[in-house]
């Protein structure tokens, strides 16, 4: 059975395009087409044919040889090594049978795409398979390696799950007259599992599936008060990897969901990452964790990623864009086109309007908007973080103390964001010679950092430029990796800087360091990020000298802190109170209503009003379980 929408897909192609073009098929892969073609190098010299076709369906196109140009994988792969400079430095090449394209991983992705795209060009009309070009980590990432190799594995599937995606999409007429209701399902007046639902009368879109890691008893979005099965949830929109965003969403894969997921390419990987080091932290802590390693890699086919600014129809009445929030790699603001222009809703996430050494700034234009849900993790009145300058002097000299007398510095970080950002300011400090120890990364860091150098384009030009120039600071011989036999010898040493995760000491070798170390007063602890409610860090930041943890033996006692405890603020991913206030006053256009979220519970009530004052904009802080009519 041919849907309608294809059909008027097919004639719109046929009427776009001449005869020369040689169309044998058009399938539509999402909310992409594909169109197959025995004569592919007419579209290499008219390259305003695809440019005409993508503006008149407002779509991606791909162009694919038909596959009776196709030959045999070996002889492909030889023509290709035969086409592409040695210097290209190929890691990988395979063949994706159901897309008609071979995947090419390089360090040097440039050298095979060649200049105006010519080396992609010929291996076209050479093979007749459209080349893929990924960049290579600059260190080696078992995870990422797993991740595109899975990919791969289940390309035949991923296609399937494609063309459901596009019938569900496209197959059905669009309400335009319908309502829309925001329900708030976790990470409202709180920091943590962050999960809201948008519906219309004929769609439902969930932004977000997180997990709270500081509260065991909270720790979990409010799922069960959806009234419908999961599988009736139309997309599923992740805004970042951050496990407080993304941490629950293979559950929902568990509970039986399998439709779309949709997110940048960091964001991908990154969440896979840490979805899988948060079952291996849970089974380490003897807990039962919420699902298992199937259910994140059936996650993981389900994703469809998109591109910063790239408009996507995700459901028959909704339109995607993404846009940069500068927090951690691949980080997005959401922007929902709801109906015909009925609604626009922007969720921030968590975002950045400041300078970070890793990323851009922040977007804050949009074509249109009615709703904005923000964040306010630093939203209360007196959160106003130090000059960036004025932070890494500070951290410096902290540091410097502590070495000079022998001590240890611990900071512990979150492997996806904050360390990078760390990274970098402690390279720089040994590149202009104000430093001089040891410095050793625990945990996540390496693979995180790894992902980083894949994907250059989503950092600073500055650190861009430096990893194309394969001088990456992330892979600099100044950093030792750390492996859990080193532990004990690291923290018995003197003179060394731990950079550990968790964040926020809730579990991973920087609470193994803190046990090692917290009883020593030459010692230092060093927050560089957000300390949730409840967690380990939110305890020592308040002050508390004694700790009770289980030894060794596997008895209880007390810890004492006798360490140096310094929370140095300036290097946050989140937006400071002057920040989100600078932020609300260049955004444009200007809302009709603000949903202030993600944040303790006085600082959410005391920024929403705030914002009411200030901005004369009807604002409102939800709880958790709130649900409220936007249109």
């Amino acid at each position: 059975m041919e849907y309608e929408y294809l059909k008027k897909i097919k004639e719109t192609i046929n009427s776009c395009l001449p005869a020369e073009t040689q169309i044998t098929n058009v399938e539509m892969w999402g909310p992409e087409v594909a169109i197959y073609t025995k004569n592919p190098p007419s579209f290499f010299e008219n390259e305003n044919y695809v440019a005409k076709i993508a503006f008149e369906l407002k779509k991606r196109v791909n162009i694919r040889a038909d596959k009776s140009l196709l030959i045999e994988h070996d002889q492909a792969k030889e023509k290709i090594l035969e086409i592409i400079p040695e210097d290209a430095g190929i890691k990988e090449i395979y063949f994706n049978d159901a897309f008609s394209e071979v995947v090419i991983e390089a360090l040097k992705p440039g050298l095979v795409i060649g200049k105006g795209g010519e080396t992609s060009k010929q291996i076209s009309r050479d093979t007749g398979w459209t080349a893929m070009n990924i960049r290579a980590p600059t260190s080696d990432s078992e995870i990422l390696k797993g991740i595109r190799h899975h990919l791969h594995k289940y390309s035949g599937e991923r296609k399937k799950i494609l063309q459901e995606t596009a019938n569900k999409i496209y197959g059905e007429k669009i309400d335009d007259n319908s309502w829309v209701r925001l329900t708030a399902l976790g990470g409202f007046r709180e920091v943590g599992r962050s999960c809201m639902l948008v519906e219309t009368r004929s769609t439902k879109v969930m932004l977000d599936c997180g997990v709270n890691v500081a509260n065991p008893d909270e720790r979990f979005p409010y799922l069960d008060v959806l009234r419908f099965p999961v599988n009736e949830i139309d997309a599923i929109v992740i805004s970042h990897a951050h496990l407080d965003h993304s941490g629950f969403l293979p559950y929902l894969f568990k509970l039986g969901y399998r439709g779309p997921v949709y997110c940048t390419l960091p964001t991908r990987d990154l969440m896979t990452l840490l979805q899988f080091d948060y079952i291996d932290v849970l089974v380490k802590e003897r807990q039962e964790p919420p699902y298992s390693e199937r259910d994140v890699k059936e996650t993981l086919k389900h994703c469809i990623t998109r591109d910063y600014r790239e408009v996507t129809d995700i459901a028959p009445d909704m339109r995607l864009t993404l846009h940069n929030a500068a927090h951690i790699l691949g980080s997005s603001s959401v922007h929902l086109h709801i109906g015909e222009g009925a609604h626009n809703l922007v969720y921030t996430g968590d975002f950045k309007f400041g300078f970070t050494r890793l990323f851009n700034n922040a977007d804050v234009r949009y074509p249109r908007l009615e709703t904005l849900i923000i964040e306010s993790t630093y939203g209360a009145r007196d959160d106003i973080q130090p000059q960036r300058q004025d932070a890494e002097d500070r951290l410096l000299r902290v540091i410097n103390e502590t070495v000079k007398q022998g001590g240890n510095v611990l900071i512990p970080v979150f492997s996806v964001g904050r360390a990078q950002e760390i990274l970098l300011v402690i390279e720089n400090f040994y590149r202009n010679g104000q430093l001089d120890a040891k410095v050793y990364v625990d945990g996540m860091t390496k693979e995180a950092s790894a992902i980083h150098t894949a994907y250059p384009e989503y950092l600073r030009k500055g650190v861009q430029r430096r990893i194309l120039q394969n001088d990456s600071p992330f892979t600099s011989d100044l950093f030792q990796v750390a492996t859990w036999q080193d532990r004990d010898k690291i923290a018995e040493g003197e003179g060394s800087i731990i950079m550990a995760s968790s964040g926020m000491l809730t579990g991973g070798p920087s609470v193994h360091y803190l046990h090692k170390l917290a009883e020593d007063s030459k010692n230092c602890l060093i927050f560089v990020g957000y300390q949730g409610e409840g967690s380990t860090g939110r305890k020592l930041q308040s002050g508390i000298k004694k700790l009770p943890i289980t030894a060794e033996n596997g008895r209880a006692r007390e810890l004492k802190i006798n360490m140096r405890v310094e929370t140095i603020e300036g290097f946050s991913g989140h937006s400071d109170r002057a920040q989100l206030v600078a932020y609300l006053r260049n955004l444009k256009p200007k809302p009709k209503r603000v949903l202030v979220d993600h944040g303790d519970k006085y600082k959410t009530l005391e920024f929403g009003k705030f914002i009411s004052n200030k901005f004369k904009i009807n604002t409102s802080v939800m709880r958790n379980l709130d649900a409220l009519r936007l249109r």
